[in-house]
């Protein structure tokens, strides 16, 4: 099963590691004839930020077929489990006690990974060119990367499968029936029938790429103070400038200067109203040569003047 971790670091908010906590459960399984999946879920602690997010990987090895696989990856965040429990206790299940010490929020990684001949049941005999019909054939002849938000519909979906109680062959039947529901909310969403170039940057398909964009976010984030150039950036990171702008505004949505200013703007609301710096402090922190350029920014993001948010 491949890695998910590089998922959760584009659903945070802020910069963090889960290579320094123990999952709760980590389980890998295979469906025999079917699909493997994985489902690592590990404590929310207070300070985790998160967002649900989904992705889809498309690898293709053009000399290589057997290599190739399709794999639907999603972080979930916020379900309750009963600590000591496959299920809720009595008193977690019934509401009877809201507030009992044994109910433990947790981060979902799940995914599940599709092998060709998997996939090639569900094309229709009549050929056609269509980007579903070509991805699960594999015939789009390039690897890539998409992520999303999770749609209300899969966001149910993944809901069934992390609270199901069958057992045995009965729970391999039902989540064998869920993840094809999941594959074709996957196709409606995350690629789209309307979509004619599926990524805008190809070598997102590569996770080492991946990962120095991601790792230029963490940069940002730990440097809110000190001004960084894109050009520092890219050979901090060691991808060129071009990549960098690319991969970021396609894995983040934003621009890296977009999403710098918004990080910095909402790091000096803190300073201002729970610190209590002036504004002169905050602006000197934050890096701006005049207290003008720093209230501009800020009335820019916030829609107030740094002195109007303290008043």
């Amino acid at each position: 099963m491949h890695s998910t971790i590089d998922l959760v670091a584009l659903a945070s908010r802020e910069a963090f590691s889960l290579e320094a906590y123990a999952p709760l459960q980590d389980r890998v399984q295979e469906i025999p004839g079917s699909i493997q999946y994985s489902i690592k879920r590990y404590r929310k602690q207070p300070d985790w930020d998160l967002e649900d997010l989904g992705m889809v990987v498309y690898h293709y090895e053009k000399k290589k077929p057997s290599e190739r696989y399709l794999e639907l990856r999603f972080c979930v965040s916020g379900n309750v489990y009963c600590r000591e429990k496959d299920k809720e206790c009595d008193r977690c299940q019934f509401a009877a006690s809201p507030s009992c010490m044994e109910r433990v929020e947790s981060v979902d990684l799940v995914s599940f990974l599709f092998s060709p001949t998997q996939l090639r049941q569900f094309v229709k005999a009549k050929k056609t060119d269509s980007l579903h019909d070509n991805i699960l054939q594999f015939k789009h002849g390039s690897s890539f990367v998409k992520t999303h938000p999770i749609c209300p519909k899969t966001s149910h979906v993944l809901d069934s499968i992390l609270n199901n109680n069958y057992n045995d062959t009965r729970e391999n039947i039902f989540i064998n029936a869920q993840t094809q529901m999941l594959l074709l909310y996957t196709m409606d969403c995350m690629i789209g029938e309307q979509s004619t170039d599926i990524v805008n940057c190809k070598f997102l398909a590569n996770e080492a790429d991946r990962e120095k964009i991601t790792h230029a976010r963490e940069i940002l984030i730990k440097h809110i103070g000190e001004p960084i150039t894109i050009k520092e950036l890219s050979r901090k990171v060691a991808i060129n400038e071009c990549y960098l702008k690319k991969g970021f505004k396609e894995l983040f949505g934003t621009t890296v200067f977009e999403f710098y200013q918004s990080q910095r703007m909402e790091h000096a609301k803190f300073l201002l109203y729970e610190k209590g710096l002036t504004v002169t402090e905050v602006s000197l922190q934050l890096g701006y040569s005049s207290i003008s350029h720093f209230s501009t920014a800020f009335k820019k993001h916030t829609g107030c003047k740094p002195c109007e948010l303290l008043r």
